[in-house]
């Protein structure tokens, strides 16, 4: 865990499903390989590339060439980029979009862009025909890592993130790393929170590695491409046992009850990004497990001072507006929570901490202490 893997020659990882296998392929240069990694998996099929505006702007010509290089017919549906386009309109639009562009059962979607475009490409290949494939090329660190394995596949609702959707698994991730150099710092470091999920859930020594390394990290390299596949090794591990989540699974929301409810508070826009929601959800967490004594508070502590060091939020208060807007109130926090579709019979469901790499799942959590816990937290200045 503590040497990088060489950055020269890309890394795969398999996630194993059985018949439904598929591989994650990490390096820079990912998408100049587009066509024909496509080529040998499906011969013959036609294309379709769901992407956004911003992502089209860099990346579509790239895997447009790619793909003309292997003489793969395609076609392109852009919509807006942002959480906006990931909602029943949203849906509708690349639904339409693919068929009109005759995409058929033995074609190939291809979702070029962060965890918005894997989502809603994903979800959309599911619908349409009563099923397309669909190949995920995140450009994201947050979607490297976390969206686009697994095959969690969906839109938002007004009551709240990834309520609707299905289980769809890609047939083939390429993850890029050469794409998060265009990316800012922000969007950067938001995916970074995710990366750290994967230490502070199941791996310590991982967990010890960022602490050491994050900088490196963000620089790019070796450093980078060993984070990228770690975290891929983890989630695929956890997904090829319990695919459907009706058991470890859940342990990878860590952080998301809290974020998402927190998302939602503040309409799903750019005052807070996903994997910023995810590192405040996570010192939330980690505070509540020491608060009940399941957890040193000198390990709560030291996930917040990392995510800190790392430059993200740690603190409800560290959402630019929130408190000013009336939002900071741990009733409709708590009832955001009761959309969680982690609820079970309407009681709460949380992953907790025990320790810095050992999360688990705890059912049935009183909404009183976790109330007062809220109302503690955003009263704190």
């Amino acid at each position: 865990m503590t040497a990088p893997l060489p950055s020269s020659a890309p890394i795969t990882v398999q996630v194993a499903l059985g018949e439904r296998s598929y591989d994650i392929v990490i390096g820079r240069g990912g998408i100049d390989t587009l066509g024909q990694r496509i080529a040998a998996l499906r011969p013959g099929a036609r294309t379709a590339i769901v992407t956004d505006r911003n992502v089209a702007a860099q990346w579509l010509a790239h895997a447009e060439a790619a793909l003309d290089q292997a003489g793969i017919a395609h076609a392109c549906i852009v919509v807006e980029p942002g959480e906006s386009s990931k909602s029943y309109a949203g849906l509708q639009q690349v639904c339409e979009a693919l068929i009109a562009a005759k995409i058929e059962r033995n074609d190939l979607v291809i979702a070029l862009g962060g965890g918005v475009i894997g989502d809603l490409a994903g979800f959309s290949s599911a619908l349409v025909r009563r099923g397309l494939d669909f190949v995920q090329v995140p450009t994201s660190l947050l979607a490297q890592v976390d969206s686009s394995v697994g095959g969690k596949t969906g839109i938002n609702s007004p009551h709240g993130k990834n309520l609707v959707g299905v289980f769809h698994q890609p047939v083939l991730v390429i993850a890029d790393t050469a794409v998060l150099d265009t990316l800012s710092p922000r969007q950067f470091r938001a995916g970074y929170a995710e990366v750290v999920k994967y230490g502070a859930l199941g791996d310590a020594a991982f967990f010890a590695w960022l602490e050491a390394n994050h900088a490196e990290i963000a620089h790019g390299g070796s450093a980078r491409e060993h984070a990228i596949a770690t975290s891929c090794r983890a989630k695929a591990g956890i997904v090829a046992r319990d695919e459907r989540e009706t058991g470890e699974r859940a342990l990878l929301n860590l952080g998301h009850t809290f974020g998402h409810a927190l998302e939602a508070a503040t309409g799903f826009s750019d005052r807070l990004f996903h994997g910023e929601g995810v590192a405040i959800g996570m010192v939330l967490a980690a505070e509540f497990s020491a608060e009940r004594g399941m957890m040193p508070a000198s390990d709560a502590a030291r996930l917040a001072q990392h995510l800190a060091a790392a430059g993200l939020p740690t603190r409800m208060q560290d959402i630019g507006g929130f408190a000013q807007e009336g939002l900071a109130d741990a009733d409709a926090l708590l009832t955001l929570m009761t959309q969680d579709k982690k609820v079970k019979r309407g009681r709460l469901t949380f992953i907790l901490m025990e320790a810095i790499g050992r999360a688990v799942i705890a059912n049935d959590v009183d909404p009183a202490p976790m109330r007062d816990f809220l109302q503690r937290k955003l009263s704190e200045r």
